[in-house]
């Protein structure tokens, strides 16, 4: 009896484990969640939609900035310890963002917010990596994407429903107070849990033969290229739905919050359907698929339907946009096998970056281009990126695993 009860016991994940997947859950709900508002606070402050936009760029530069180092900071300072810190700033940030008096202070809030949250889930990753053994490190791992991905989906249409209700400060308000409640959860569930001892030092060497090893890897500037395009003419849409939906008369918040869930939706399509997707398409046609998808989905958005048609074509792109994502990130960790996290938080890095130019590029296209040829535009690039990857992106081995090869014989 003993040994039953106690694999039993064994088998079972940390309590502290779903206090960070909720973290994850509560910082995820940030990323997108001024995108369905924006038009009000383009209004209160006398703003173009144009110039709001930027509070989605600057929020996902922030967030950008911050990877490539955030891995070493949670081995320097205690990855418990920095995902409370940035859970804090994150929570206090977006309370003084709702109450901001001006678009220049709102902006300032919306870089202190993108510091927080690109913080939280890198280490909440690694947190819970630390937390369980290797054979349960998956499941662990699929806990907190699940908590990032039903932010992602609960952000934009809770937002656009809160926003109806209590405008844009009571959506920034209500964010803030759930993050700070996290961050004093993940305090709590820190005390009582088996953490790691963080580094005494950081090992600049290693880090520096980590990023030579990476970007001697051809596929490191098509990888990183390539997310780069897909932040740029994918994310970079997002700020703008809530006012193509305004110019067809649809003045209702939630309904562009609901539009742009439709995307998280697809991406949850996605991760149901890719077992089977993967076997019958091969790497090669879920890339030239994907893009494809993403493109018409950019085209149909172009012609201004109704919203139900809108938030059907946000699923399939979000669909398509994570068989080719998807694929990128592969081929992303395969660029070394002794500076997989580096290669990674570059790939974010990268991602993000994207992110940031993404807005200002639509905004420059609508102002001088118009709709139509903008999205036109970027749907032309997504389905050339799909099919140039096809056609590029092979398995290299890393530089690493060659030298441990060449040691070996």
């Amino acid at each position: 009896m003993p040994p039953a009860g106690s694999a039993a016991s064994s088998s079972r994940l940390p309590p502290a484990l779903n206090i960070i997947a909720l973290s994850s859950f509560a910082a995820s709900l940030s990323t997108r969640a001024l995108d369905p508002v924006l038009p009000r606070i383009a209004d209160d402050f006398s703003v173009t939609i144009t110039t709001a936009a930027g509070l989605a760029a600057v929020t996902a530069f922030t967030f950008a900035v911050v990877q490539p180092a955030i891995g070493a900071l949670g081995d320097l300072f205690g990855k418990a310890r920095l995902m409370i810190i940035c859970l804090a700033l994150l929570g206090f940030a977006n309370l003084l963002g709702a109450l901001s008096s001006s678009f220049a202070v709102l902006f300032v809030c919306r870089i202190l917010a993108g510091i927080g949250a690109g913080g939280v889930f890198p280490v909440a990753l690694g947190l819970a990596a630390d937390l369980v053994t290797v054979d349960r490190r998956q499941i662990a791992i699929g806990r907190v994407l699940g908590g990032s991905m039903a932010g992602n989906l609960l952000g934009a249409s809770a937002s656009g429903v809160i926003g109806d209700f209590l405008g844009w400060r009571g959506v920034l308000a209500i964010l803030g107070l759930l993050v700070i409640a996290a961050a004093i959860a993940v305090g709590f569930a820190a005390r009582g849990a088996d953490m790691p001892p963080r580094r005494a030092e950081m090992d600049l060497p290693a880090l520096r033969r980590g990023y030579r090893t990476i970007f001697s890897n051809p596929n490191a500037a098509i990888c990183f290229s390539a997310v780069f395009i897909e932040g740029t003419c994918v994310m970079g849409v997002f700020p703008y739905v809530a006012a193509f939906l305004h110019e067809q008369g649809e003045q209702r918040l939630s309904i562009a919050g609901v539009v742009i869930a439709g995307f998280a939706i697809g991406g949850l399509i996605y991760t149901l359907t890719v077992s089977q997707l993967l076997p019958r398409l091969g790497t090669t046609g879920m890339m030239i698929g994907g893009g494809l998808l993403v493109a018409l989905q950019l085209a149909a958005i172009m012609l201004g339907p109704h919203w139900q048609a809108q938030m059907f074509a946000f699923i399939l792109m979000g669909m398509g946009f994570y068989m080719l994502h998807g694929c990128i990130q592969v081929f992303a960790s395969e660029l070394t096998e002794t500076a997989r996290g580096t290669a990674m938080s570059l790939h974010s890095f990268f991602f993000f970056i994207g992110q940031t130019t993404g807005p200002i590029a639509y905004g420059f296209g609508l102002s001088h281009l118009g709709k139509s040829a903008t999205l036109m535009l970027t749907a032309l690039t997504m389905a050339m990126l799909g099919l140039t990857l096809a056609r590029i992106l092979k398995p290299r081995p890393p530089a690493d695993a060659v030298m441990q090869v060449e040691v070996g014989n």
